[in-house]
């Protein structure tokens, strides 16, 4: 791929997760908790990372549920390198479906970072036993969408989507779902 290309897709990336630019980190106050270490800070809350990687993602994976990857091409004379749907760019077709789905499971381990907070600002509800088990469930849905896309067959990817859909649900309803911003994550 041509340098040039690959530049355009970071800045592509940095641009849809939407994160801010760092900033040189400044000492703690005195008695302030101690943090992770500055390469296991979160710079996006969760909203953002829901949008940035978790919602292209899962769409992904619901798109091949309706159309079969190994069929989508990019339009006749453009560029897949410069495709905005993942599934006819330069990695796309099943391979597009293989690398959401692990960007999926891998989003998981994001998800677990201490310090996360919310759009509204609260905390990520770490502490609640039902959050580590609502991400486990996110990862299970990404790997076993992963293996469905190695397997190149729709009928194993609605079976994943629905996983996929399920462990979405569960969070949504529980923290998401709420009459305004200020009452999510609680």
């Amino acid at each position: 791929m041509p340098r040039t290309t690959l530049y355009r897709t970071a800045i592509l990336a940095l641009f849809a997760l939407n994160l801010p630019a760092q900033t040189a980190s400044k000492a703690p106050a005195a008695g302030a908790a101690k943090q992770a270490p500055a390469t296991m800070r979160p710079q996006a809350n969760l909203l953002q990372l829901m949008r940035g990687i978790l919602f292209p993602a899962s769409n992904v994976i619901f798109a091949a549920q309706n159309d079969n990857p190994a069929d989508l091409k990019p339009a006749p004379g453009k560029d897949p390198a410069l495709a905005t749907d993942p599934l006819v760019s330069t990695y796309g077709g099943w391979q597009a479906v293989e690398n959401a789905s692990l960007a999926l499971a891998e989003a998981a381990n994001l998800l677990m970072i201490s310090g996360r907070k919310c759009a509204n600002g609260l905390p990520v509800p770490m502490n609640n036993p039902d959050w580590p088990k609502f991400v486990q469930s996110l990862r299970d849905a990404g790997m076993k969408a992963y293996a469905a896309a190695q397997s190149k067959n729709q009928d194993k990817i609605l079976d994943a989507a629905d996983t996929m859909t399920t462990a979405c649900a569960n969070c949504h309803d529980k923290w998401r779902e709420k009459p305004t911003l200020a009452d999510r994550c609680k």
